[in-house]
């Protein structure tokens, strides 16, 4: 599989776009370019990844939702590898709204998986494509920011970007 990798500046840090010149297969920060390229090799198995630009349509989108266009990123074509059950849960990701967060045990439920909050959690974590599958979406029960493969400042970042009023800190504890 031959894999093309673009790197661009974002409000938030340096981001790799990764496609097949169709559809979006990876979006990470480069700070965590070790893990993209694991995250390929789990998915893919071999591939041939190379220096190149994204589809124009994917990159036009994305500098479109940092600029303030959130609904620019829901039309932006992706591919995946991933269980059955990861899929469906990235697909569940792809319907929360921007400017709304989630629970996971609610996301679980949306899934079919009532009973499978950790396992909405992992597959969260193992989801290749940040911000377009918006994983940044699923919170605590609390409403506390939890794990976040970018950094929680970059969760807290886009959610804020979003529109999403979070509680203060102390309240978030108290809640816990």
């Amino acid at each position: 599989m031959r894999l093309w990798v673009e790197r661009w500046a974002s409000p938030i840090g340096t981001i790799l776009l990764v496609s097949d010149g169709e559809a979006l297969r990876a979006l990470d920060f480069s700070d965590y370019e070790a893990r993209t390229y694991q995250l390929l090799r789990i998915h893919y198995g071999a591939y041939d990844l190379r220096e190149g630009a994204a589809p124009r349509s994917i990159g036009d989108a994305i500098r479109a939702y940092f600029a303030g266009e959130l609904r620019a990123i829901e039309g932006i074509p992706t591919a995946t590898g991933g269980s059955e059950f990861q899929r469906r849960v990235w697909a569940g990701l792809r319907e929360i709204p921007a400017g709304t967060t989630l629970g996971y045990g609610k996301l679980a439920a949306r899934v079919g998986k009532p009973t499978a909050s950790r396992a909405v959690g992992l597959a969260n974590g193992a989801n290749p494509i940040a911000i377009v599958v918006p994983c940044h979406r699923v919170i605590g029960a609390n409403g506390t920011l939890t794990g976040y493969g970018g950094g929680l400042e970059r969760k807290r970042w886009l959610l804020e970007h979003e529109g999403v009023v979070l509680k203060p800190e102390s309240q978030r504890r108290q809640a816990a």
